[in-house]
């Protein structure tokens, strides 16, 4: 019997969905992380081949059955990340393993998103950047830039925007926020030589105190009203120009990351702008997950 694999890979686990060439779903399982940018490229490696061994043991088969296995993970992002992953890993198994292709997360979750058809979705975690389908079934991408020049409207854009504003309380060039005393609660930290130690010597999280930013922006702290303002309207300028490269009517966006897709003052404020900026954007809920959007590019791989 033949198999089509999908996995979802993540910076601390892995899923693993294997279909008959139906689509019927017959074996699921989890792993090790597989962000190779993080872990490396053999350790990654060696998760996938875990997983995939475990599919044979209970499937009762073995890898010449797996028609196609497509994974999408953190870190593939571009282009040549993704072939450098494929290639060591075909070297890694010694070529045991047949039809290995490697998606971003991004693709994937596009994909489970809207069960292959065209539509958009918009990623705010850590990072942040858009990916979109249009009705030819061309993938488009809008910011995912990285910290250095982009992720605007994102975990780390929020964070260094905070910790701009407590710096500059710090010096008295800034007015206070409530993040100065949950700074000092929460970090011990009370000075700007504590900071800087902390976010250059320490390797402070910065994308760590995003969440802290949100919560005192909903209870009124108006430096980070004004940086939801602005991070939320850095996302508006995602939508707007996705919609010019889709031209779908309507523009149906899914939302995705712990930024944007929980209930909080920020995917609110975010909501509200769509709604009286646009006429025509529909905020969707994802219909599949990503694992499953890897299992519908298995299957078309399968048959081309």
């Amino acid at each position: 019997m033949k198999y089509l694999i999908g996995i979802d890979g993540g910076g601390t686990k892995t899923k693993c969905v294997v279909t008959d060439l139906n689509g019927n779903s017959v074996y699921e399982s989890l792993g090790g992380p597989s962000n190779f940018l993080v872990c490396g490229l053999d350790k990654v490696s060696e998760n996938i081949i875990n997983l995939l061994t475990d599919c044979t043991k209970n499937l009762n088969c073995d890898f010449n059955n797996f028609s196609c296995v497509v994974i999408g993970t953190s870190g593939a992002g571009r282009k040549e990340d993704a072939v450098r992953l494929k290639d060591h890993f075909i070297k890694f198994t010694k070529e045991q393993v047949k039809n290995f292709y490697v998606e971003s997360d991004a693709r994937i979750a596009l994909e489970g998103a809207f069960t292959g058809k065209p539509g958009s979705i918009l990623i705010s975690g850590t990072g942040s950047i858009m990916f979109g389908k249009d009705s030819e079934g061309k993938i488009h991408r809008v910011g995912g830039f990285g910290r250095q020049v982009g992720d605007e409207g994102s975990g780390y854009s929020l964070g260094k925007k905070g910790l701009q504003a407590i710096s500059k309380f710090y010096d008295g060039r800034g007015k206070g926020t409530s993040l100065v005393k949950f700074f000092s609660d929460n970090f011990e930290i009370n000075n700007g030589e504590q900071l800087i130690n902390a976010v250059y010597k320490n390797n402070f999280e910065i994308a760590s105190i995003a969440e802290q930013v949100v919560v005192a922006a909903g209870n009124n702290d108006d430096l980070c009203v004004k940086i939801i303002e602005e991070e939320t309207d850095e996302l508006i300028l995602h939508i707007k120009a996705m919609k010019e490269r889709l031209k779908l009517k309507p523009f149906n966006v899914s939302f995705t990351g712990s930024i944007i897709a929980n209930d909080n003052y920020f995917s609110q404020m975010l909501r509200k702008k769509i709604n009286e900026r646009f006429d025509d954007v529909l905020i969707k809920e994802p219909e599949q997950p990503p694992v499953m959007g890897a299992l519908l590019i298995a299957k078309e791989l399968f048959n081309i």
